[in-house]
């Protein structure tokens, strides 16, 4: 099988998993970066911005230029793409009409964008365009199939990290404390301003954490990236772990990553977050943010034992349960197969 993947080749992108993995058990892969395409020109200078918004650029036009090319020369079976925010409908019409399968897949939601880079219209007047999507939220797959009557597959993110990196992680000395990894937002800062006036002192690493936030309890990090990201993940003796307003019920990244780890993770309660981890032994969950104080206290609390025998048990769950990105990338092919057959 050749499948054409569509989306972005950046060191943060899921979709290199999927290449990777894709390419381990025989797929024939080709990635079209065309979210790195745009970003590059994006991010080069004031006047491309400029440009960009005033509604003048021809970036997409020419990113679905290459896309064309590029396809007529790999001539795939399958084009998987990732979000999807830089492809024209009609650009994805003209593959329709090669007999090629669509599929989608979108790490956020295509009904609700919670920010400039979570969707456009191509996003929106593409739905109806493909043959399979591909979600991690059971909400919108629900929607899409009552909606568009388009057949939709559930494929959960997961993580991905060497064992020798694991074993570093789980060798540093532990922090007995609070942390939240991630960017902000308003929602974010809110729920952790008020643990904070809670007597909860917590360690926070992301971009620009001082506009949202000012409690003394919380201590603000740069972000961390590569190796730096999986140790201090897992460094801390509580990882919390919060949701987007574009996502409230369901699950996200860190969903697996924390366990994948090692990490202790103290998540919102949703229906997946109980269903892919036992809570109290795997995971601990909160409803409101008295409760998530209540839990950090708690998890505190736990000797150096009780802390590694959850740490163990989340890892052990997380690769038995196949939750990294080389299982996940064998799930959404067999999934794609099934659509084709």
């Amino acid at each position: 099988m050749k499948i054409f993947i569509v989306g972005s080749d950046k060191v943060y992108a899921i979709e290199n998993f999927y290449a990777k993995y894709l390419r381990e058990i025989g797929v024939e892969i080709f990635h079209f970066s065309a979210q790195s395409i745009f970003y590059d020109y994006y991010q080069k200078n004031i006047l491309n911005k400029l440009i960009f918004k005033a509604g003048l650029s021809t970036i997409f036009k020419n990113i679905n230029k290459i896309f064309k090319q590029e396809v007529e020369n790999f001539n795939p079976d399958v084009i998987w793409i990732f979000k999807g925010m830089e492809i024209f409908p009609r650009t994805l019409q003209w593959a329709r009409s090669r007999n090629t399968w669509l599929v989608n897949y979108n790490g956020d939601n295509p009904f609700i964008f919670s920010g400039k880079g979570s969707g456009n219209s191509n996003v929106t007047r593409s739905i109806k365009l493909f043959h399979l999507h591909l979600t991690y939220n059971s909400s919108v797959k629900k929607q899409m199939e009552a909606e568009y009557n388009i057949p939709t597959g559930i494929l959960p993110f997961g993580f991905d990290i060497s064992d020798g990196l694991y074993e570093k992680c789980r060798q540093q000395p532990e922090v007995i404390k609070a942390c939240f990894l991630g960017n902000p937002d308003k929602f974010r800062g809110a729920f952790l301003d008020e643990l904070a006036q809670l007597g909860i002192q917590l360690d926070v690493y992301g971009n620009d954490w001082q506009k949202f936030v000012t409690h003394p309890n919380i201590r603000i990090f740069a972000p961390v990236y590569g190796d730096d990201f999986w140790l201090t993940l897992c460094r801390y003796r509580v990882q919390l772990n919060l949701m987007r307003p574009h996502n409230p019920d369901t699950h996200n990244m860190r969903t697996f990553e924390l366990p994948g780890v090692g990490g202790i993770q103290l998540a919102p309660d949703t229906d997946d977050h109980k269903n892919y981890f036992e809570p109290g032994k795997e995971i601990f969950i909160f409803d409101t943010v008295a409760a998530c104080a209540v839990q950090i206290r708690e998890i505190l609390s736990f000797s150096k034992e009780q802390a590694q025998m959850i740490r163990d048990a989340a890892r052990t769950r997380s690769l038995q349960s196949g939750y990294r990105y080389k299982d996940r990338a064998y799930q959404a092919l067999q999934q794609i197969k099934t659509i084709i057959e």
